[in-house]
């Protein structure tokens, strides 16, 4: 499939992690010039070497997307680079035992610093990056922007309060400023999430797996029971999807939230 992305300028953030560096790279591999940011530059760093390795353009950019002058640089040493930029792709985030319930930590005992951390990581890192890309799309009237939700932010999971509620105000936003780009600045400026379901990452790996037997935890087994596809989603099927919404075939469509899960979240449980 032709996904028309050739030349095309693409800023990921939190690109050095495992789904949002698997867009990255199959971005690249459609011809996408793509800058890698990431607060780890060695992360991001691996994922540029991986992409210039194929014969493809990228750059490691460091970056905390939770900060405004962060966020400026980065954008400075993208443009610097590449001159524009066409797509950003807002994959920042992630969870924390500090932020999710346990034998250990009652809700009632969640710190606030915690909570706060969470709406930084997942939600903040979606906002600043799109106020300071967005300002470039509203001066060229088009750009895409995907944010990267997940289906916590629509059918809260137990324990991890704290990037359920900050995934539910990246899907929120997503529809906000969707409206908004294309009622203010241009129509041609599209903004969608992907919500993706249960994928094996770094960071969950050994919670769904246990990392002596390779056999799934009591709670990766109610997962697998609970997804009508019985079996987690890959990386690369998330960013399959992805390349669909940041592309021209998906020209009439913004302020989606388009779930990648399995049929997850519509299965009733019966």
């Amino acid at each position: 499939m032709d996904y028309a992305l050739n030349g095309k300028v693409a800023i990921v953030v939190g690109g050095g992690g495992t789904i949002p560096g698997e867009i990255a790279r199959q971005l690249a591999a459609e011809g996408a010039f793509v800058a890698i940011w990431d607060r780890d530059l060695t992360a991001a760093g691996r994922k540029a070497d991986g992409i210039r390795a194929s014969g493809s353009r990228s750059i490691a950019v460091e970056c905390d997307a939770s900060d405004p002058r962060s966020v400026s640089a980065a954008l400075d040493a993208t443009r610097a680079e590449f001159g524009t930029v066409d797509i950003l792709v807002n994959g920042a985030g992630g969870t924390s035992p500090e932020c999710a319930t346990s034998d250990d930590l009652e809700f009632f005992d969640i710190k606030l610093e915690a909570l706060i951390g969470m709406i930084d990581a997942n939600y903040l890192t979606a906002v600043l990056p799109s106020q300071a890309i967005g300002r470039v799309f509203a001066e060229k009237k088009s750009g895409v922007i995907l944010n990267i939700s997940s289906i916590a932010g629509d059918l809260p999971l137990t324990r991890v309060i704290g990037y359920s509620n900050a995934k539910a105000a990246v899907s929120s936003f997503t529809r906000w400023l969707a409206m908004h780009l294309a009622a203010n600045y241009s129509p041609e400026i599209r903004v969608n999430a992907l919500a993706p379901g249960w994928v094996l990452t770094d960071l969950n790996r050994f919670l769904l797996v246990d990392q002596q037997t390779g056999q799934p935890t009591d709670r990766g087994r109610r997962i697998i029971e609970s997804v009508p596809m019985h079996r987690y989603g890959e990386p690369a099927e998330i960013a399959a999807a992805a390349l669909f919404l940041v592309s021209d075939l998906a020209s009439f469509i913004t302020g989606a939230v388009l779930p990648v899960d399995g049929g997850f979240t519509a299965f009733a449980g019966v």
